[in-house]
């Protein structure tokens, strides 16, 4: 009723415009999808097998191994024994309750998404911690990237790279890299001017001040930013799922789409128990290091 009433007050050339207009970009980004989309599938076929090799190793490496390796990851970070055996426990449960390789295919996407997000977001966010104006003009692009619907994203990239792994990949990415760009920037812009300062007087130059103080005192808050860009990137995998992503999302998604309540269930636990998982390990490392600095610091 609202629009009814707002376009009614718009003559009718003005809206035969505006459908004009819309007409003229979908029918522009259709045929640039349909020259050049094949020149950029192929731009991401390096992706596409690292992200299936990757998918590969986990499922063919032997259960116990996996759940071993994740465990002893869990304990480097964390120097937690507690930590180590819920993350063995929780596992454990997946494989128990069937759901082991729907996990592994998402730990795959989710891992390679998160180290391509680091890989993009930091650089990105140390340029705008040294740039002003750069800020000012990816504060508004981050803005809409976080606020934006996380299905409309999938409308372009299906459009443009069909559906499949790499078009997921891509729109949990966009989806998720938000917070890291700007708890990175955030992160270098709070350590403090005095101890760059006197970083400058020992004649350190930017390079060394970057890597030997800006980025070990910002860590705590870069991995602030790591750690939500995972979460963000799990809370996609249901929606990827509808465009031919393998995992957890597509149990729950059939679950929604044939009323099964247990199997909808179970593997939404497994997704918060992944997200649980990634969560502790990454803080606890973020903890742990915030500590470590401040010894240093001391001593």
């Amino acid at each position: 009723m609202a629009d009814a009433l707002w376009l009614s007050e718009f003559p009718e050339m003005e809206r035969a415009d505006l459908r004009a207009i819309r007409k003229a970009l979908d029918g522009a980004y259709r045929d640039f999808s349909r020259a050049y989309g094949d020149q950029i599938e192929s731009f991401f076929d390096p992706l596409l097998s690292l992200l299936i090799g990757f998918e590969h190793l986990l499922l063919t490496t032997p259960w116990w191994l996996v759940i071993l390796v994740i465990s002893a990851i869990s304990y480097l970070a964390s120097r937690s024994i507690k930590l180590c055996l819920g993350v063995a426990i929780a596992f454990f449960a997946i494989g128990y309750f069937g759901m082991w390789e729907d996990t592994m295919q998402t730990m795959s996407i989710i891992l390679v998404c998160t180290l391509l997000a680091i890989a993009i977001g930091v650089p990105v966010g140390i340029l705008m911690a040294r740039s002003n104006r750069l800020q000012s003009l990816l504060t508004p692009a981050l803005d809409v990237m976080q606020t934006m619907p996380a299905f409309v994203y999938l409308i372009p990239v299906v459009m443009l790279l069909g559906i499949g792994r790499i078009p997921g990949v891509i729109a949990v990415i966009i989806y998720a890299i938000p917070p890291v760009i700007r708890l990175t920037n955030l992160g270098i812009r709070l350590v403090d001017k005095d101890v760059l300062e006197a970083a400058t007087a020992f004649g350190a130059g930017y390079l060394k001040r970057l890597t030997s103080v800006q980025l070990p005192l910002a860590l705590p808050t870069i991995m602030a930013g790591i750690n939500q860009t995972i979460m963000m990137a799990l809370s996609m995998v249901v929606v990827a799922s509808m465009i031919g992503v393998k995992g957890l999302g597509q149990p729950v998604l059939k679950s929604i789409t044939n009323q099964y309540f247990t199997l909808g269930l179970l593997n939404g636990l497994a997704i918060v128990v992944l997200a649980i998982v990634f969560d502790r390990i990454s803080q606890s490392y973020a903890h742990r290091s915030q500590r470590h600095l401040q010894r240093a610091q001391h001593d």
